[in-house]
């Protein structure tokens, strides 16, 4: 078998394999994922956008490719800035963001394509986008889940003549793209065909760059000529710990998912579960996320102090401390994950924000809405450190053990890591399969809010429930709990899953 794809859409998945037949690796078909995914997916990623690869050579050697937004070089007065917020309705949940010119961070999606290519990649580039050309000429087939989100964010792909241009549906007025309808982009299959011929320097040096400097100039944006030239992909070397008998590799600082499992992790590694979905599992497993929220506040608050980082052995035994004494017995983005039979694992994790409502005029390209983001903005809107690579929740992650290589991620903004961390936890402490650790139910804490899916037994909820003054029970899974799509490679073969809270696809080859 030549490997096995777990990702967001059929496209996506289908982009991949055809890269592993054409006899790429696991970075090719990453890649030709990465392409079809801002053509399938276009709410949860763009080539405007961001994201983080880990890869896993089957030599043993491990890279994680940054390629996230950057925050601009220079500031300007916000009376001239184009800013404002929208309101996106999850139905159980709401979410404020903003969005505008003002709102669009220094994109890192393209480069990053072009480096990971550079780097591992086999296939030629023209190969790589074929698939994603292929779709965006013919059309995808919009599914329940993509009209789903367009309904969630639709004050945004509303919101300029241009994205309603290409966004709006051909059947139904006043409306963005409904389920079923043929959605074709005939502008960004024209856009992947010149990167591929051009290279990423008509982005960042060339015409599309000038075309967006001149928007951002005269339309309220920050991005300068120097923030274009400047970006550059950073190579890291991955979050890399143990626990229950498996090495994990996730993403490093200055992301900030990656800690957060890592530090989640070591709370709960010393602590006897129990029985899957009992009251002693949901309520240490609240409370660690609990005290992980209060961690991951405190060290916001002591980041520019120098103090020191949330996983010191100090900070992690205090907290440890604390929540031994609690009674533990009574919130766009998408995710593809790949390995190949050489061994090589890529878990690729993408995100545009929501989009800032401006499409890059001829490109289709929707731009990011980063600094619009109050979970990437923690210390308010505008007040943000200038020329830093922004952090992110994405936590693209590997699991290695003495037979298996899997690899994993999530979409789903801060309910991304906890996503994360319980499929690691079904997976190893409680001896699921990729399918049942995917599909079992999930609960999240944000700012002591129980946000909690059906599916565990009533009693435990009931329990869990009690100690929290705010809880909401879902009366379904959602993609609010994210979309951890997942591929196992052990002596028997792939297997895998896709989430099914976000139509999540596996196949094989």
């Amino acid at each position: 078998m030549k490997g096995a794809v777990a990702a967001g859409h059929p496209a996506t998945a289908e982009a991949a394999v055809w890269a592993l037949e054409e006899g790429g690796n696991a970075f090719d078909a990453a890649l030709a994922g990465l392409c079809a995914a801002c053509v399938a997916e276009p709410v949860l990623t763009s080539l405007g956008g961001g994201g983080f690869l880990l890869a896993h050579q089957g030599g043993g050697r491990n890279t994680l490719y940054d390629f996230f937004v950057q925050t601009p070089l220079h500031k300007r007065p916000g009376s001239e800035l184009d800013f404002s917020p929208i309101l996106a309705d999850f139905g159980a949940a709401q979410q404020e963001f903003h969005i505008g010119m003002g709102s669009i961070a220094t994109p890192g999606t393209i480069k990053g394509l072009f480096q990971v290519h550079a780097d591992l990649g086999t296939l030629p580039m023209r190969e790589i986008v074929k698939p994603a050309v292929d779709f965006a000429r013919t059309g995808i087939l919009v599914n329940r889940l993509q009209a789903y989100i367009f309904s969630i964010v639709a004050p945004i792909y509303l919101s300029t003549r241009d994205a309603r241009r290409i966004y709006s549906s051909r059947q139904v007025d006043a409306s963005l793209v409904v389920d079923g309808e043929n959605f074709r982009q005939p502008e960004l299959a024209d856009t992947l065909e010149l990167l591929a011929i051009e290279g990423e320097q008509v982005f960042y040096q060339g015409e599309m760059g000038s075309e967006l400097l001149t928007a951002c100039e005269s339309g309220g944006g920050y991005l300068q000529k120097a923030d274009l030239y400047g970006y550059q992909v950073v190579k890291r070397e991955p979050l890399d710990y143990h626990c229950w008998n498996a090495r994990i590799l996730t993403n490093p600082p200055p992301a900030s998912g990656g800690s957060l499992i890592r530090f989640a992790h070591a709370l709960l590694e010393p602590h006897d579960l129990g029985d899957f979905g009992s009251a002693k599992h949901l309520t240490l497993l609240s409370e660690v996320l609990r005290q992980t929220n209060l961690a991951r506040m405190e060290n916001r608050q002591n980041e520019s102090a120098g103090s020191r980082d949330i996983l010191h052995p100090e900070t992690i035994n205090r907290f440890r401390a604390a929540l031994a004494g609690h009674p533990v017995n009574s919130r766009g983005t998408t995710h593809i994950s790949i390995v190949d039979g050489q061994g090589n694992a890529a878990s690729l994790s993408l995100s545009n924000g929501e989009g800032s409502g401006y499409v890059l005029p001829g490109a289709g390209i929707m731009l990011n809405n980063m600094l619009g983001e109050e979970d990437l903005n923690p210390g308010g809107f505008h007040r943000w450190d200038t020329d830093v690579r922004v952090s992110s929740m994405m936590a693209p992650t590997l699991a290695i053990d003495h037979n298996r290589v899997i690899a994993t991620g999530s979409g789903g903004s801060n309910r991304l890591r906890t996503a994360i961390l319980q499929t690691l936890n079904n997976l190893y402490y409680f001896g699921m399969d990729a399918r049942e650790a995917v599909d079992s139910p999930r609960l999240h804490v944000e700012q002591d809010l129980l946000s909690i899916e059906p599916g565990f037994p009533e009693s435990a909820v009931d329990e869990v429930c009690a100690g929290y003054m705010s809880h909401n029970r879902w009366a379904e899974k959602n993609l609010f709990f994210g979309g951890t799509h997942t591929v196992v490679h052990d002596a028997c073969g792939f297997s895998g899953a896709g989430d099914p809270r976000r139509d999540g696809v596996f196949l094989s080859i």
